[in-house]
């Protein structure tokens, strides 16, 4: 009988950051009180071209590498998000075209 396991892993950031600091400066707040409220310090803002799959196969792309595998091992794309670009296709199928 054959498992589902995790073979590689990957991860992607967006490169522009938002500090609460800066955040301080738009509005009437503190990097203090954001921070004891949330525990968050920073933030990372998509920018224009990036999409919630575009973000999501550049995590998949570097998975890849770690498993050392190439796209056509892959059996199954599962995408959670509370984001998606389009109800419909879904984003598991956008991330797949993207990989090839």
């Amino acid at each position: 009988m054959k498992y589902a396991h995790i073979v590689g892993w990957g991860s992607y950031r967006p490169d522009k950051i938002l500090t609460n600091n800066d955040l301080a400066r738009m509005v009437d707040t503190s990097d203090e009180w954001i921070f004891t409220r949330t525990g968050i310090r920073e933030r990372r803002i998509a920018s224009e071209r990036e999409t919630t799959a575009t973000l999501a196969f550049e995590a998949a792309a570097r998975a890849l590498v770690v498993a050392d595998m190439h796209p056509s091992q892959v059996d199954l794309i599962i995408v959670a998000t509370s984001t998606p670009e389009y109800i419909f296709p879904a984003t598991a199928s956008r991330v797949q075209d993207y990989l090839g």
